[in-house]
């Protein structure tokens, strides 16, 4: 009982302890947790401490993520969209080519 008196004359109205630092979850929970779900409560609250400090970075690099996946499906139906020309393109050279196999080759004696 006597921790929690110490360490709540210990922290000021806003938050903040004498020596200026913050506290985060673990240091103002007692040291001896009694039950699972004091525990369970504790690493819940780290948890939530966590996600706050680093969801700006976490956001970020899922935007990252995105635009990369996003970039490389956009690439790949280009390349896809690209190539089916390109074998159009090819069967029309083939249809020139057979024309010009079933005339024959043109030399000065026949032309």
């Amino acid at each position: 009982m006597d921790d929690l008196i110490g360490a709540a004359s210990d922290v000021t109205g806003d938050g903040t302890n004498m020596e200026g630092k913050t506290q985060d979850a673990s240091s103002a929970a007692p040291k001896h947790l009694t039950t699972p779900a004091q525990k369970q409560l504790l690493k819940r609250q780290q948890e939530l401490e966590y996600w706050k400090r680093h969801s700006k970075q976490i956001r970020s690099r899922n935007l990252i993520t995105g635009l990369t996946i996003g970039a490389f499906v956009v690439g790949l139906f280009s390349y896809t969209i690209l190539s089916v020309r390109q074998e159009r393109i090819m069967d029309e050279i083939d249809d020139e080519a057979k024309t010009f196999v079933m005339k024959g080759p043109q030399t000065g004696a026949n032309s």
